[in-house]
């Protein structure tokens, strides 16, 4: 008998809108004599009748499923002995708010597949919202730089910005900044917010995702070093510009003067220091989109904030928190902020944050689930790269031993937990759950 496969309602936040997989692909697996069920969602992105249409039974008991997909994690009490679940887990790094969840999974002697990890052969995430997280995080970010300015008595284009959630579309949104951007060449930025700097940490999907946006404006791009030598000109408030910074830019070695070498970071980082202070002052608008955990140097810290606001009153005005590591890469990032809430100006001189658009200080945007302000677009793009995995898990065998399941490979390397026991290459996490 084939297994039956289930689509949760997502209630972790009450804003999450996405869905792992759209009707379109619901559909082919159907066709191929799978049995889809759908809880009911009176959110969801994609109504009952789009996935009743394909032959997906709508309903608010999935319990009949053997494999159950969602999107962000699933609240302990929902957890059903036995399934097989697929979600962002957020266990990888031992995140202590999760451990009291996986030790429920385990109990329950779950199969646990987390979307993070499932890679190629080279270690590269196949499956991902990250391009809509850079997509809603520029936009955002955009948003609420002109109504900081406008806070600040700045008059910018930017201002006639709204926020993600605000637009039917990808289409519709771009089309809004790209008005901004004619609006830029002909008419030029106040003088007093010339050179319009944005530094963009990484390089990876949430980075090109935030690319992809800023690029709709009229978009000089410069190195980190023509960054720091970069002057007031009457033509370049015609202009933005846009600086991408790589690890090798963002720190050097602690005691010598040897090389950069990316893979000897990865391996020893307490090894670096963060020389990102360096250019922090020339920036208008930083946009954090690289990964961070604790072993990393942090990009911006309170303490150099707050020196920075005793000295002058500094250049930066919006921070695009895209990565959203509470007290991570950002130190000031305390929290990652809801949809219908995003924003908040984080004071240095008291150390407290602000919600809203008022405040003295730096203004930070840090949406936690980014991609559900595209809702439509990112459900999209996800299934279109989760679908054809689909029916591999469906066909797998979870009661043999974990090396005879049958996983697809990238699949396979995502597979955290087995019968409620961790897989060997995530043993290392039982330690968090001491």
């Amino acid at each position: 008998m084939k297994k039956v496969l289930a689509i949760r309602h997502e209630n972790k936040y009450e804003a999450e809108k996405r869905v792992p997989l759209i009707p379109k692909h619901a559909k082919k697996l159907i066709d191929k004599g799978y049995e889809i069920l759908v809880e009911e969602s009176p959110k969801r992105t994609f109504k009952h009748d789009e996935y009743s249409a394909v032959g997906a039974k709508v309903q608010s008991d999935i319990s009949a499923a053997d494999i159950i997909i969602g999107v962000k994690e699933v609240p302990i009490p929902n957890l059903q002995a036995d399934k097989t679940y697929m979600y962002f887990s957020h266990v990888i790094k031992g995140q202590a708010y999760n451990m009291p969840m996986l030790r429920k999974l385990k109990e329950l002697k779950c199969n646990l597949i987390d979307y993070e990890k499932v890679t190629d052969e080279f270690g590269r995430r196949i499956i991902f919202f990250g391009r809509y997280a850079g997509l809603a995080g520029m936009i955002n970010t955009l948003w609420s730089l002109g109504q900081r300015y406008k806070k600040l008595g700045i008059d910018t284009p930017f201002a006639q910005l709204k926020q993600t959630k605000e637009y039917f579309s990808l289409d519709e949104v771009k089309a809004a900044i790209s008005k901004v951007g004619f609006e830029i060449i002909e008419k030029g930025l106040p003088k007093e917010i010339t050179p319009l700097t944005f530094g963009i940490t990484g390089y990876g999907n949430v980075s090109n995702g935030a690319q992809e946006i800023l690029n709709l404006l009229p978009v000089k791009e410069i190195s980190p070093e023509e960054l720091l030598n970069l002057k007031t000109d009457p033509s370049n408030g015609h202009v933005v510009y846009k600086t991408v910074f790589k690890e090798k830019d963002m720190v050097q070695k602690v005691s010598s003067d040897d090389e950069f070498e990316l893979q000897d970071y990865y391996a020893n980082p307490e090894n670096y220091k963060s020389v990102f202070d360096n250019y922090t002052p020339k920036m208008s608008v930083l946009v954090h989109g690289s990964y961070w955990d604790e072993r990393y140097p942090r990009i911006i810290t309170k303490d150099y904030i707050k020196k920075i606001y005793e000295s002058e009153k500094p250049k930066l005005v919006v921070v695009g928190d895209i990565s959203c590591d509470p007290d991570g890469g950002v130190e000031f990032t305390h929290k990652g902020t809801e949809i219908e809430d995003p924003v908040f100006v984080y004071d240095p001189e008291t150390d407290k944050p602000t919600m809203g658009f008022d405040g003295n200080g730096i203004l930070v945007m840090s949406v936690d689930i980014l991609p559900s302000e595209l809702p439509r677009d990112a459900s999209t793009g996800f299934s279109e790269a989760l679908s054809p995995f689909m029916e591999g898990i469906l066909e797998a065998d979870f009661d043999k031993p974990t090396e005879e399941i049958g996983l697809p490979k990238a699949i396979r390397r995502a597979l955290i937990l087995h019968k409620g026991e961790f897989t060997p290459e995530f043993e290392y996490i039982s330690e968090y759950l001491k």
